[in-house]
């Protein structure tokens, strides 16, 4: 994960806390709204991609729950997304970079055709690649 956090990180011009941090909330977002086999695939090729999962849903406390709760309400899928990656300081085009990049190493691990079913078929998706 180290690896990918620090490659992502480059990349999109993040700090590695940040990258981090939106690892778990992308991936968390991918497991419950896109396609399972290619997402499940793909977290399975990520060291540390349950655990990046799991603190990104533990550190919904709070504030945090409240503004995804209201995000969900809104619209919910990649709107909550959205709004917890701007909660961690990102804007539209860093959110883009990120993106556009995870899924650049999605196609190396999982291969295009994966990547591909996870992008068509996940809610919302498209208008980040």
């Amino acid at each position: 994960m180290d690896e990918l956090i620090e490659r992502l990180a480059d990349k999109a011009g993040l700090e590695k806390a940040v990258a981090g941090k939106s690892v778990g909330i992308i991936l968390g977002f991918l497991r419950s709204e896109g396609p399972q086999e290619p997402v499940q695939a793909l977290i399975d090729t990520i060291p540390g991609a349950e655990a990046a999962i799991e603190s990104a849903n533990e550190s919904r406390g709070g504030l945090g729950r409240l503004m995804g709760s209201g995000a969900s309400l809104m619209g919910g899928g990649v709107m909550a997304m959205g709004a917890r990656l701007m909660g961690l300081g990102l804007g539209i085009a860093d959110i883009k970079k990120l993106a556009h990049e995870l899924f650049h190493i999605g196609r190396e691990k999982i291969g295009p055709d994966r990547m591909q079913a996870i992008i068509a078929e996940t809610p919302g998706l498209r208008q980040f690649t």
